[in-house]
């Protein structure tokens, strides 16, 4: 082979990559799925057994950066929800991508015991308010539509009960976060879980990726650890990542969620 000949192919391959990688950060939302395939991924874990009401649920996808790149809800129409969860999903959402790592998922779920007063953690969810601008803003009408005004903004809000998870992607890594909210907190866990495994996001770096949880194949798993302790409602949680019980029912397929790839 000649020398113009490697030259020129070299710089070929090379050029494709930069192509490629052009492409890959051409838009904000690359790396994650579009609104309907969340809707379809949403409503298949909504529809199976998750312990709590049965409700119909919302849930967002922000990217790394905070910015919301999907809503969606079950059920017909826009009001067969709490109206309220639309945000909180959001809150949710941000939560888990702003304060899981590479190396560390956290769930919203194992934040709950650390900011209790006396908590490693407490305050933290004053920390980062919502964008009411965001949150808020546009028409209600196209709430939870592949239009939702809150697409493209950066909702903040920090969230501390269950229903927000990171976003690891096989071969980008961490890439966001899923809020879930519409249920009982330990169900949003549940649904949000099986909504991550749907969309194909729960790919976490063997031997690499940790988290609180003490499951290796559940890293960000609910942790169901309280001890009821006079004078408190929630009680103590032996790790400090624990979060109340909702239901026997949520707790028990908690336990049996799908394993993260």
């Amino acid at each position: 082979m000649s020398r113009s000949l490697r030259v020129f192919l070299i710089a070929t391959s090379v050029m494709t990559v930069l192509r490629a990688d052009v492409a890959r950060a051409a838009g904000p939302c690359d790396d994650l799925p579009s609104q309907s395939a969340l809707r379809a991924a949403l409503s298949a874990a909504q529809s199976e057994s998750n312990g709590g009401f049965g409700l119909n649920m919302w849930a967002t996808l922000v990217n790394r950066d905070g910015i919301v790149c999907a809503v969606a809800f079950t059920g017909v129409s826009r009001g067969d929800q709490w109206p309220g969860s639309r945000v909180i999903s959001a809150q949710k959402a941000n939560t888990a991508n702003a304060f899981s790592l590479p190396g560390l998922a956290l769930s919203t779920a194992n934040l709950y015991s650390a900011v209790q007063g006396g908590g490693s953690l407490f305050g933290l969810q004053h920390s980062n308010p919502v964008n009411t601008d965001v949150a808020y803003g546009g028409s209600p009408s196209a709430y939870g539509t592949a239009s939702d005004p809150m697409v493209g903004g950066r909702i903040g809000g920090v969230n501390v009960f269950g229903g927000g998870l990171g976003l690891y992607s096989a071969p980008r890594g961490l890439v966001g976060g899923i809020g879930v909210s519409g249920d009982s907190s330990c169900a949003d866990h549940n649904i949000a879980w099986r909504t991550r495994a749907n969309l194909g996001l729960d790919h976490f770096a063997p031997n690499q990726t940790g988290g609180v949880s003490g499951d290796a194949q559940r890293p960000d798993n609910i942790v169901y650890d309280i001890t009821p302790q006079a004078g408190q409602m929630e009680g103590v949680s032996a790790g400090g990542w624990g979060h109340p019980v909702c239901s026997a029912a949520a707790k028990t397929i908690a336990g049996g969620l799908p394993a993260v790839k």
